[in-house]
């Protein structure tokens, strides 16, 4: 027996008692929604929303009446455009739209000035959406799996970012504007199609540096503070006289708090990095880490 699908105007017959556990949260995941139920803009305190894999295509514009909302997973759906509503949430800090269809983000998305994780992997971007370089704030922005082939020049504009995957877009050539992204501290760029690395020790700030799958013959020069993944890279480690740690995972994970979030991508050490990739929004309220 599958799962039934809500009328289109009504909360779950369970939302009632997931709020009574006042922790301001509403767990629809899993469920088959079209569309979110209107009744869920009506929740005016909610804080954390989960709405994966549920075959949503469409978000109604009431949604910016979540006005406390921090956390919203809409992942794994089919969203093919976002409505202006959804920019209008003064408080959200961490948006998951991994797995969906969007080609592009709205012009106003730029108003989401507490953001601070942004998961938009696995979609059909095939520019880099410029309302992000109004974003100074965000501090991790996953973007793999894309169509991906430069990025803008004004990229350094970004000056909060920490952490940024660009895996499995198709960049042939190492963007420039990267090594101007002296703040970095997580960078991948797995499976795209460079075939060499400039030197890497502009980025002073750099702990982790995946570039696996590419057609590269060695791996980069970087600092010896740098964890490498790829091709030469434990081969490169082992020239430094250091134990070779073993690589994080590549999953996601709702495990931790904002500050122990920002611990880790900021203030972590070594490959403790943050980034998903291919994971559920289960693991949604902490970073994820890099390699497999």
């Amino acid at each position: 027996m599958g799962i039934a699908e809500s009328t289109p105007d009504e909360l779950p017959s369970d939302a009632e008692e997931q709020l009574r556990s006042g922790e301001q949260q509403l767990e629809l995941s899993g469920r088959r929604l079209r569309r979110l139920p209107s009744a869920v803009c009506a929740l005016s305190r909610l804080q954390k929303l989960y709405v994966s894999g549920t075959g949503l295509r469409e978000l109604p514009e009431e949604i910016e009446e979540l006005r406390e909302l921090r956390i919203l997973a809409l992942d794994f759906n089919k969203l093919e455009r976002l409505p202006d509503g959804l920019c209008r949430l003064p408080r959200l800090t961490r948006l998951y739209l991994g797995g969906n269809r969007l080609l592009a983000l709205p012009a106003d998305f730029a108003q989401l000035q507490s953001l601070r994780c942004l998961w938009i992997e696995g979609n059909f971007l095939r520019r880099f959406p410029r309302p992000l370089l109004r974003l100074v704030a965000l501090q991790s922005l996953q973007m793999g799996d894309n169509r991906l082939r430069a990025l803008p020049a004004e990229l350094p504009r970004m000056t909060g970012l920490r952490g940024l995957w660009l895996y499995g877009n198709r960049f042939e050539e190492f963007p420039p504007a990267l090594l101007r992204m002296g703040r970095l501290h997580i960078l991948d760029l797995d499976r795209n199609r460079l075939g060499g690395f400039p030197d890497l020790h502009p980025l002073r700030a750099l702990r982790v540096f995946s570039y696996d799958h590419n057609p590269v013959t060695g791996p980069p020069r970087v600092a010896d503070t740098v964890f490498l993944v790829g091709e030469g890279a434990v081969e490169r480690m082992a020239e430094r006289d250091e134990p070779i740690p073993r690589p994080p995972p590549r999953r996601p994970a709702r495990a931790f708090d904002d500050e122990e979030e920002e611990d880790l991508l900021i203030g972590g050490t070594g490959p403790r990095a943050l980034g998903p990739s291919g994971g559920s929004h289960r693991a949604l309220e902490a970073a994820p880490g890099l390699g497999t």
